[in-house]
């Protein structure tokens, strides 16, 4: 990096945080901390709520994703879209009705006091874990590029974002995310102008794009119902859609952004925005990754891309059989671009040569050869390391092939992302445990006395956030963590709001009992099949959402039974 590019990206990213504290700070009240005083308009609204669910892991490990995969994880977000539907016609009206501050305060209206609870820890739990993963993310980064310690990168991302939000509350997250959104689109945007600047003057977009189909990376649907296969047009409307539902209608990341709409109409309109929207700002980003792997059909790419491996292996026994696989992968690259300039000319001239066709996918399969058995050699040094670097992909490629002053505007987008996710997650586990474990237990006091109260839940979770970011570990890819973790714990709690709206019948000990018992067994479903894919993780949040009405249903007969039996 250059002069200019840590410039850039240290100006952008104090912008913010100071921007966010001197347009936020001194909140008077509860309602004023944590729903902004209902002054936030529509289009506010959207931003928000795409920049909370836009992390770094989306700009750090998506384009990584399709590079390997291609374009079938666009999937994944299909039910997005209906579920955003949903929400606006049942979730939004019921919320701003009864005027909570968290979606978990409904649930004891409906319910009791113990279902209450037990959403907001699950609630807890799961976003905990998560706002940890939104600070390590760019931790990797800066630790990679730079040398420095993980666990101090960790902390200083962690502190950045503490800092605005404790200031500030939702106001803060609010006014700061349009900001990062604008920065983060603007990058991904001039990235892909200069994708396209550095492929071959001979290749066109659409001829890029069919050397990307022809090398399986523009499968967008698969219609398969093979239930191990992470990504098809079925789990990602069923099980996308109730990932979605339960994300966006009762994690209280999302629901306080829309919460702090001027109006039902305002967080309804915020939402249909970003139900239209999301599907194509994934494509996007999917996109980017898969002229990546274009743009590495006419460079040097290297064997392995996490530099933490490479340094590994450069100081153990097995260097000089490292270093043998890097010129092979460097004989084959000359022939793969000498290959692929052939077949270029060839589709210039409207003529698919499928001789050149087949030995381009040839090519690309003995490169993956040679990307595994480093791979085995990688497992050879440390059998704990993860050899997956999907994560490194969209890095390598900043790095070393943006123009200067790019870099530094590339590293700030990740950073906005980071910042922005981080940011929502701390918001809402803050305003979960002052107003529903608290305030609930604790009883009266001033509203000064719970502005200070989420104030000091902000700093602990920020801090446990940043514990849990120093013991993250890589897991196949970090995007993929995220929505695995979710899909554990979100099918439960969307399982209780559905019973909550819809059926009056199932009452509080049945949907208590009914809740817990099917979360100990999604979370043996994950452990024992779906942690080695024999079934798709996406499955596990229709799963969660059904089992805990099924079972709700069968036990509410039991609970009136004993009920009668103590009345008589």
């Amino acid at each position: 990096m250059q002069t200019i590019d840590w410039i850039i990206l240290s100006v952008t990213l104090l912008f913010i945080v100071v921007y966010g504290v001197l347009k936020t700070r001194g909140s008077k009240n509860v309602e004023e901390f944590i729903l902004g005083n209902n002054e936030t308009p529509w289009w506010t609204v959207g931003l928000s709520v795409m920049a909370t669910q836009a992390s770094a892991i989306t700009f750090l490990s998506t384009p990584g994703q399709a590079y390997h995969d291609g374009m079938g994880f666009v999937q994944f977000y299909f039910g997005l879209p209906l579920a955003m539907v949903v929400i606006c016609l049942t979730f939004i009206p019921i919320y701003h009705k009864l005027k909570v501050f968290t979606a978990y305060e409904f649930l004891e209206q409906r319910f009791d006091l113990k279902t209450r609870s037990l959403a907001s820890i699950i609630f807890l739990i799961q976003r905990g874990l998560g706002t940890g993963l939104t600070i390590y993310a760019p931790a990797i980064i800066l630790s990679s590029l730079l040398g420095w310690n993980l666990n101090l990168m960790n902390f200083m991302i962690g502190l950045l974002v503490i800092i605005y939000t404790f200031s500030g509350g939702t106001k803060a997250v609010n006014v700061t995310q349009k900001q990062q959104m604008f920065v983060i689109m603007t990058g991904m945007a001039i990235t892909f102008i200069v994708l396209l600047n550095n492929l071959p003057d001979e290749l066109s977009f659409g001829n890029a794009l069919h050397i990307a189909g022809a090398n399986d990376k523009m499968n967008i649907v698969n219609f398969s119902f093979d239930p191990g296969q992470r990504y098809t047009i079925w789990s990602g409307i069923a099980g996308g859609f109730f990932l979605a539902l339960a994300y966006f209608g009762t994690d209280q990341s999302q629901v306080q952004r829309y919460l702090s709409g001027r109006s039902i109409r305002e967080s309804q309109m915020g939402l249909i925005m970003n139900g239209l929207l999301k599907v194509p700002m994934q494509f996007f980003i999917l996109l980017i990754g898969v002229m990546v792997f274009i743009f590495f059909q006419f460079h040097s790419a290297p064997l392995h891309f996490n530099p933490n491996n490479v340094k590994a292996l450069q100081e153990s026994q097995y260097k000089d059989e490292y270093n043998g696989l890097e010129r092979q992968l460097d004989n084959l690259a000359d022939e793969k671009k000498e290959i692929s300039m052939l077949y270029v000319n060839q589709l210039n001239q409207d003529y698919d040569n499928k001789e050149l066709h087949n030995k381009m996918i040839a090519l690309n399969t003995r490169e993956k050869d040679l990307r595994d058995k480093a791979k085995e050699l990688i497992k050879k040094v440390n059998e704990k390391a993860e050899t997956n670097d999907k994560d490194y992909v969209f890095l390598y490629f900043i790095l070393n092939f943006l123009p200067k002053g790019l870099i530094g505007l590339l590293l700030a987008v990740i950073f906005s992302a980071a910042m922005s996710s981080s940011a929502s997650g701390l918001n809402a586990l803050a305003s979960t445990t002052a107003i529903d474990i608290y305030k609930r237990n604790v009883g009266n006091k001033s509203e000064k006395h719970y502005v200070n109260a989420t104030k000091f839940f902000t700093l602990l979770w920020g801090i446990v956030a940043i514990l849990f970011a120093c013991v993250g570990t890589l897991f196949e890819n970090l995007i993929q963590l995220v929505n695995i973790i979710g899909s554990i714990f979100y099918g439960t709690v969307l399982g209780i709001f559905l019973v909550a709206f819809y059926i009056k019948y199932i009452k509080a000990e049945a949907i208590f009992w009914g809740a817990l018992i099917t979360q100990a067994v999604v979370i043996y479903i994950w452990y024992k099949y779906a942690r080695v894919d024999a079934i798709g993780y996406l499955w596990l949040n229709f799963i969660g959402a059904m089992l805990t009405i099924v079972l709700s249903f069968i036990l509410q007969p039991l609970f009136n039974k004993t009920k009668q039996e103590e009345t008589i």
